[in-house]
């Protein structure tokens, strides 16, 4: 009896879905569409190409669902396809491989690590409001690893960039953040200083 409490809620579904069943497929749809699309959404910043990156995403993750030995690992495994799907429409669109060479032939200098402005926290929504506004490289960043919870190793190896050369980025793509957040403050009239964390 107590080894039931250990079954993964949705470890059901996903072996009902590697047997093909369509009922398993629409229940597990259902439990995890909402987070991928948002997912898709936070890089892509247009919801049509996020909602076809998500639908292609769960047709991806049903045609290898059998490959994945681990059920507890769906949901994460099911965010590295959408995450991979958006960034390649980002690639066909905006040539972000140009932007990949360009990071991998920059020299940075520790003076880039260095952190002088006071950490910054701001409320969520002047977040994603101030992220609408800066460029497609530092919103990637940004996005995988405040959003998704990706660590630089992680980032790395989904943008193909070395560990460094992600966290120059991210740090860069933060104060670039701050900066447009300040920005958009000031147009409002806003006094308030939000002090917050990295």
């Amino acid at each position: 009896m107590i080894k039931s409490l250990h079954i993964h809620p949705n470890q059901e579904l996903i072996r009902a879905c590697q047997r093909n069943d369509r009922k398993a497929q629409m229940m597990l749809y259902k439990n995890y569409y909402k987070a991928m699309y948002h997912t898709a959404n936070r890089i892509l910043e247009n919801p049509v190409e996020a909602e076809d990156v998500m639908q292609e995403a769960f047709i991806d993750a049903f045609q290898k669902i059998s490959q994945l030995s681990d059920e507890q690992s769906f949901s994460a495994w099911l965010k590295r396809i959408v995450i991979n799907k958006a960034l390649d429409v980002i690639k066909r669109e905006k040539t972000i491989q140009s932007y990949r060479e360009m990071m991998q032939h920059e020299i940075f200098t520790e003076a880039e690590f260095d952190d002088q402005e006071p950490d910054l926290q701001y409320k969520l929504r002047e977040v994603q409001l101030a992220m609408q506004n800066i460029p497609d490289q530092y919103r990637i960043v940004l996005s995988l690893h405040l959003f998704e919870g990706m660590d630089y190793e992680e980032m790395g190896q989904i943008l193909n960039l070395e560990y460094n050369n992600v966290k120059t980025k991210y740090s860069r793509a933060r104060r670039r953040l701050i900066g447009e957040i300040q920005r958009l403050q000031n147009q409002q009239g806003k006094k308030e200083v939000w002090h917050v964390e990295n």
